[in-house]
C-alpha cells in the first residue's frame, strides 16, 4: 500500500509527481529544490541559503509523513558545481548530526528551473 505525502509547508510539485511516497514504514521523497512555500519563489541569493532551503523544505515533507533526519537512510544530492559540495556539506550536516545516513553527491549539467541543487531522500520509520 502506498501512501501519498502532500504538506503545504513545503513546495508543491512542479510536474505530475508526489512531494513523498510512504510505503510501508519507508518513506521516499521526490528532490526538493530551494522554493519557498510560502512565497512560491526560489532562495539563490548565496548556495549557503539555498541549500538551507532545501533541508527545510524536506525537513516539513519528513514531518508531515511522521519523520526526522533522524530517521533518513539514505540521501542523493545533486549539484550543478562541484566547487559548491564543501559549502553545501557544513549546511547538511547541520541537519544531521549523528548516525548519518548513506549519501551519493553527483555533480549534474542542469537542475530544475536552473537551480544549483536538488536533494532527495529515503527514510525509515520503525
Amino acid at each position: 500500500m502506498k501512501n501519498i505525502v502532500k504538506t503545504t509547508n513545503a513546495p508543491a510539485p512542479i510536474g505530475p509527481y508526489s512531494q513523498a511516497v510512504k510505503s510501508g514504514n519507508t518513506l521516499y521523497t521526490s528532490g526538493q529544490i530551494a522554493i519557498n512555500p510560502k512565497t512560491g519563489k526560489l532562495e539563490m541569493d548565496s548556495i549557503e541559503i539555498e541549500t538551507h532551503q532545501v533541508m527545510k523544505n524536506m525537513k516539513a515533507v519528513l514531518n508531515d509523513a511522521n519523520m526526522t533526519f533522524d530517521d533518513v537512510v539514505k540521501t542523493s544530492i545533486f549539484i550543478l558545481n562541484m566547487d559548491n559540495f564543501s559549502l553545501i556539506n557544513e549546511i547538511y550536516g547541520q541537519y544531521f548530526t549523528s548516525n548519518f545516513p548513506a549519501r551519493e553527491t553527483v555533480e549534474v549539467a542542469r537542475l530544475p528551473k536552473n537551480v544549483n541543487l536538488e536533494i532527495s531522500m529515503i527514510a525509515v520509520k520503525d
